[in-house]
């Protein structure tokens, strides 16, 4: 009996506007996916950042669930220690672990956060949070020097994406894809297996390199030999999909997917400047030129509030019996917490309109919030400004980001498309609405004939493929 397979294909930060709308003539693979299948924007957690957005598609929990909030996540209520999320944070099932409850076998490349690899019924490399080829990176830890001599040197990511040296990067941006592909390839082929996923770092890193070459409204546009580097990188993309489709047979379900999408970035909102002209942050003495806010730069007895930076903000209370040298009273939590959201709301930017600064309460948000939440989440400006926390920058408003040089930031809807390998081409595509990612792991155990499990929160998106031959009769 032929066994069904379901391949799902992430590009981290691949954009709608990008594959849906102005290139899909030139993404031959993809575009007969689309015209062959289901396909619309995939709404991202809030926030659409890569840990959580990848570990809510692979689990359907949101972040609060999860209890991480970002790529790092505080770890107790003091004012520094914020540790980088991995694999040990995630206490979920992934939908690859319920298979392997049902018997069927997984292949994982690269899905965040696998670092450290877990075991699985299968073989997983672990993700972009891997520091270098030297530490436990795939399960069965054998499989590391199988790859090695069969494909070559594997790379989780590029080094400082953030770069004046654009030639350099954009070179390894290739390499690291082209031994990704090369490494799914020769997986798909030598290894056993019901469901495959991987993951593709390099739409993320080009996006955040390139998108002010490319984007003539963007502030730090100019004209480039760069102009086309985002557009020639899609289309190689698209040529490895299609080697990876040419080793899967008629009835493979094909999905491709992102975490999130991609805009330009107008520039820095320097939330830590702002929370000093409020009154609410305090240093020991004046910063006067850009400097990375540390605990020991802040007079933590005369502040109320403070913020990181990164691609949304965060900020904290400094509430007495909670933090070290807390001194908002637990009364006045809430007071002040809406007045900083009301603050930040009707903020105008710097020619006096409306800044459309979106502000989140997190249990309001997520079902519950798990570990430590932000106290709030902020979206400046729409998304088009990311969140600076430096200080000493001597403005609210920055055109060049604290952290080095990056062109894009992340938007609230990344891509979904479905089809199964050989499905006949159709006029027109098939469009579906009000997609979210979280609707990704159950439409992949529907598949398979497996029910979505309790606490799941999403739906099974309406691909219209039929149940696996194979599965076990076993519920999780």
């Amino acid at each position: 009996m032929k066994t069904k397979k379901v391949m799902v294909i992430g590009l981290d930060c691949a954009a709608p506007e990008l594959v849906f709308e102005r290139w899909t003539d030139e993404l031959p693979h993809l575009k007969r996916l689309i015209y062959s299948g289901v396909s619309g924007r995939l709404r991202s957690t809030d926030p659409p950042i890569t840990v959580p957005a990848w570990a809510s598609m692979v689990t359907s929990k949101d972040p609060g669930q999860l209890g991480f909030y970002g790529f790092r996540n505080r770890v107790r209520y003091g004012y520094g220690g914020n540790r980088i999320v991995d694999s040990t944070d995630l206490r979920e099932p992934t939908v690859w672990d319920i298979l392997g409850k049902h018997g069927l076998r997984s292949i994982v490349i690269g899905v965040p956060p696998s670092y450290p690899p877990k075991p699985i019924r299968g073989c997983l490399i672990s993700c972009f949070l891997t520091p270098d080829r030297s530490y436990p990176h795939t399960f069965p830890a054998k499989l590391a020097k199988e790859i090695e001599r069969e494909v070559g040197a594997y790379q989780f990511d590029v080094d400082n994406f953030r770069t004046h040296d654009v030639g350099s990067l954009l070179e390894r941006i290739y390499e690291m894809t082209r031994i990704r592909f090369a490494t799914a390839r020769y997986l798909i082929q030598n290894k056993p297996w019901d469901f495959f996923m991987m993951v593709e770092m390099g739409t993320d890193r080009i996006h955040h390199a390139f998108w002010h070459y490319m984007d003539e409204q963007h502030v730090l546009y100019r004209s480039s030999p760069y102009k086309d580097a985002i557009r020639e990188y899609y289309r190689f993309v698209d040529r490895e999909i299609g080697q990876l489709l040419e080793l899967v047979d008629d009835d493979t379900v094909v999905m491709v997917v992102s975490d999130h999408g991609a805009k330009r970035m107008d520039g820095g909102f320097c939330i830590n400047e702002w929370l000093i002209r409020q009154g609410l942050l305090k240093l020991k003495k004046p910063v006067n030129q850009p400097t990375p806010l540390t605990p020991e730069l802040v007079d933590w007895k005369q502040t109320r509030a403070w913020g990181y930076g990164g691609y949304y903000g965060r900020l904290c209370i400094n509430v007495k019996g909670r933090e070290p040298h807390g001194i908002v009273p637990r009364s006045r939590y809430e007071w002040l917490r809406n007045r900083i959201v009301r603050e930040l709301r009707t903020m105008k930017d710097e020619k006096g309109n409306p800044f459309k600064t979106r502000v989140i309460k997190p249990e309001r948000k997520y079902v519950v919030t798990r570990n430590i939440p932000p106290d709030l989440l902020i979206y400046f400006g729409d998304l088009y400004w990311r969140s600076v926390g430096s200080v000493g920058m001597g403005s609210l408003f920055v055109y060049e980001n604290d952290t080095g040089p990056d062109g894009a930031n992340h938007d609230y809807e990344g891509i979904f498309i479905a089809a199964k390998k050989g499905a006949p081409v159709r006029d027109e595509p098939r469009a579906l609405n009000r997609l979210h990612l979280m609707d990704v792991a159950p439409t992949i155990l529907r598949e398979f004939g497996i029910p979505r499990r309790k606490g799941m929160q999403g739906k099974t998106i309406p691909i219209r493929l039929g149940p696996h031959p194979d599965i076990k009769k076993t519920r999780p």
